[in-house]
């Protein structure tokens, strides 16, 4: 019966995740939102991830093993910054969006999703970064990122330092 009603709880919290602007998005699947004072949402969950939402981003958290705790993030428009702790239970935590999944077991990256390309910047450790439909996967490290397009090779780079910064002050973070 508990398991029956958590369940039901998060099919209801999904119904509302989908809003559109982040902070207009309530935190569930055992997230607490924060709201500071620049234009951004945080979620601390329970199981230790944090997610910084960029204002206006589009996206609906995920508990795809029904534990009762958020595991993925579907993003369709503009960028999260994700911290998953080394200790995460040890299963993955995957940003997916229309052209890319990003996977890790413990690090901090940022995503941003506009029309037709997907961005991936690594903050701390590794993130594997392939297509929804498969294909070549590739591994980023801290400082790297790639952008992901429907088609074409996935190309790793060393963001330059001004891309990099751009990206996480959107996300109010500071490299």
């Amino acid at each position: 019966m508990r398991t029956m009603s958590r369940a039901g709880c998060i099919a209801f919290a999904c119904l509302f995740l989908s809003a559109e602007n982040a902070a207009a998005q309530p935190a569930n699947v055992g997230c607490v939102s924060e709201l500071p004072a620049v234009a951004s949402q945080t979620l601390r969950c329970d199981n230790g991830i944090t997610i910084i939402a960029e204002n206006g981003a589009k996206f609906e958290l995920k508990d795809r093993n029904r534990d009762g705790h958020v595991d993925s993030v579907e993003l369709s428009s503009k960028a999260l910054l994700v911290e998953v702790p080394t200790k995460s239970r040890g299963h993955r935590f995957e940003v997916v969006t229309p052209q890319a999944i990003a996977a890790v077991r413990g690090t901090k990256w940022a995503v941003d999703a506009t029309e037709g390309k997907t961005s991936v910047f690594v903050v701390e450790g590794h993130v594997n970064v392939a297509r929804p439909a498969g294909g070549r996967r590739v591994t980023l490290e801290a400082g790297d990122g790639v952008d992901v397009e429907a088609t074409g090779a996935l190309v790793v780079k060393r963001w330059a330092p001004a891309r990099a910064a751009a990206l996480l002050a959107r996300l109010g973070q500071q490299k």
